[in-house]
């Protein structure tokens, strides 16, 4: 028994800093469980299983587990490691699922935007064109005409950006653009 750790039983879940689960693999009846931990309070989790993907790690993550070690790995240093970091809010995933991970949390984040033609930053493909061609120092009048658009749509867009993003005026929204890397 190590100090820093001290078992309960199942019925104290609530009031655990961390909740440990041990399983072979994370199926639909191990995902159930861990959904219902999570449910129960705010309680952080630690999984420990001896099969994992990264499509489980993705779930057992949206359950609260940001803790997931592999059971070779457990030693028990290893674990009380993984339950102390887990406790601070730090996470522990297996390296070898950490790139794909953050690939795939990637995608994810720009799915929705790119649907819509925007990026992490809010802004349009066409804004960040307008933004650009202001840089660049083009008047209102020249960039309607090199985007095939009126004038009042152009001033309708830097309006826009500058309204959504709580810019003063042409300056400050091509400073932002500059500042995210878009132009």
């Amino acid at each position: 028994m190590r100090p820093e750790v001290r078992l309960a039983d199942r019925d104290a879940c609530e009031s655990a800093s961390v909740v440990v689960v041990v399983v072979d693999t994370v199926d639909d009846e191990v995902l159930s469980v861990l959904r219902q931990i999570h449910r129960s309070g705010n309680t952080r989790g630690v999984l420990v299983t001896t099969v994992i993907d990264e499509q489980q790690l993705v779930k057992a993550a949206e359950c609260g587990f940001i803790g997931v070690i592999r059971r070779s790995e457990a030693s028990p240093e290893k674990l009380v490691q993984v339950i102390g970091a887990v406790a601070r809010g730090d996470g522990h995933v297996p390296p070898d699922l950490l790139g794909s991970l953050l690939e795939r949390v990637g995608r994810l984040q720009n799915e929705p935007l790119n649907s819509r033609g925007l990026n992490l930053t809010r802004l349009s493909s066409r804004e960040i064109e307008v933004l650009r061609l202001v840089a660049e120092g083009y008047s209102t009048a020249d960039i309607a005409l090199k985007l095939t658009y009126s004038d009042r749509t152009i001033k309708n867009i830097l309006h826009s950006v500058m309204m959504r993003l709580n810019l003063r005026n042409r300056s400050q929204a091509v400073a932002y653009a500059m500042r995210q890397g878009l132009i």
